[in-house]
């Protein structure tokens, strides 16, 4: 709960030192420059400019060379008479965006700011405002709560640890049951970051806020099981086609996804439907009996969904897809796909129909819209529709799959 807690603390900073606006604009900026809202108390840096630049200070008075890896793009910085060394960057896109120290060639953590996990190691992270758009903000809504439980797993062998969203009221109607949600990360990932980045129950809060989405329990697990782990950092070569972007945090193939290449993305795809696999059998076996014991859930598939982002869309196709009988609302944000000759949608897309109630695909309009255009207007040719979503101006990162879990989750359990 300690990390819960301090969550909740630096999202309460960040949403009170936020103005909102859609795009920024360096001859009228939308707010003015500012600490990072993830930096300890008094720290300055990084700190946001007025034009979206991001200002980075790191003190290492005997280093040789220090760079600042921006989404996993190394920047030389330059270092001054007191030791410390600086860097200001060009504008960065709105949203939540990693980053970490080089010093000589060794990846370290910046000192005065959270560290949260992307790329299969621990990084720095700092965000940008989005003009206008405050859907992810704290707000004075009621508010559910993001417990954190362990369960064990039989087919793991072993303690299994979750993040759990219940919604406002949760624990005042004690009558109530709810639908439930399982929501998967991407590579290089775990189960901590729809809550840490995605700001998964503050988008929630506010939509049922809204009357827009229906209240609903959130199951997040990561998908590695034993052996079996995700390709960790920049898994599957995808990346955010934002001009000087290396791959982003939870890349992988998938249509509309981070694109795969080659040899190497046949790979990751084979390796990422093994995971499914494996890990469809524990979430049938394990995890979903465990929330429906412990938790108020309506415990059918129609009240069951999935979703993910990136390798997380391909665990989300492999498990639904070969588990129609237990999730009837499937989420794909940059990865996975439901293909028109997939066994479990070919030969009779009407049984299909007839089993799941909400299709949902994504990506950014910078990663591959036209590949994922080309598959939804698949299906529709055989009549299976299918809500197709494509972020503006966002790439294979945070902000295309906030806003993918923004539209997704009022389309659920209607």
């Amino acid at each position: 709960m300690k990390r819960a807690f301090v969550f909740a603390l630096f999202t309460a900073i960040l949403a009170g030192g936020i103005c909102s606006a859609q795009t920024s604009n360096a001859s009228a900026p939308a707010f003015t420059a500012h600490p990072s809202p993830y930096n300890f108390p008094g720290v300055q840096y990084p700190r946001i400019e007025a034009d979206s630049r991001v200002t980075f200070h790191f003190n290492a008075p005997n280093a040789q060379k220090v760079q600042v890896s921006i989404v996993n793009v190394p920047f030389d910085m330059v270092k001054g008479d007191d030791g410390v060394w600086t860097y200001t960057s060009e504008p960065q896109a709105p949203g939540y965006h990693n980053y970490w120290m080089l010093v000589d060639g060794a990846i370290v953590l910046d000192p005065g700011t959270n560290a949260f996990i992307g790329y299969g190691h621990m990084c720095n992270g700092f965000e940008v405002p989005d003009p206008g758009v405050d859907f992810y903000d704290l707000k004075d809504v009621p508010h559910g709560n993001v417990l954190i439980k362990n369960y064990f797993s039989k087919t793991s062998n072993s303690w299994r640890h979750i993040f759990v969203y219940t919604p406002p009221g949760y624990e005042a109607n004690t009558s109530a049951r709810y639908p439930v949600l399982y929501l998967q990360h991407g590579g290089g990932e775990d189960e901590r970051v729809w809550i840490e980045m995605g700001r998964t129950n503050l988008i929630l809060d506010n939509l049922i806020a809204q009357g827009k989405s229906k209240p609903m329990i959130v199951v997040m697990e990561t998908s590695a099981v034993g052996s079996v782990t995700s390709l960790g950092p920049g898994a599957g070569a995808g990346a955010g086609a934002r001009a000087g972007r290396a791959p982003a945090p939870g890349a992988g193939p998938g249509a509309g996804g981070g694109p795969a290449a080659g040899a190497r993305g046949g790979a990751a795809a084979g390796r990422f439907s093994e995971m499914g696999k494996v890990y469809g059998q524990l979430m049938i076996n394990d995890l979903i009996p465990w929330i429906d014991r412990n938790f108020r859930t309506l415990a059918d598939k129609d009240h069951r969904a999935m979703a993910g982002l990136s390798m997380g869309g391909m665990m989300t196709s492999t498990v639904t897809l070969a588990n129609l009988d237990k999730f009837a609302n499937i989420g794909l944000f940059s990865g996975g796909s439901i293909a028109p000759d997939n066994p479990a949608v070919a030969p009779d897309p009407d049984a299909f129909k007839k089993k799941v109630k909400v299709l949902f695909v994504s990506c950014g309009s910078l990663e591959r819209p036209a590949a994922a255009q080309a598959n939804h207007d698949a299906l529709e040719k055989i009549g299976i529709k299918s809500t197709f979503y494509v972020s503006p101006g966002t790439a294979h990162e945070w902000q295309t799959w906030r806003r993918s879990l923004h539209e997704f989750a009022p389309l659920l359990f209607r």
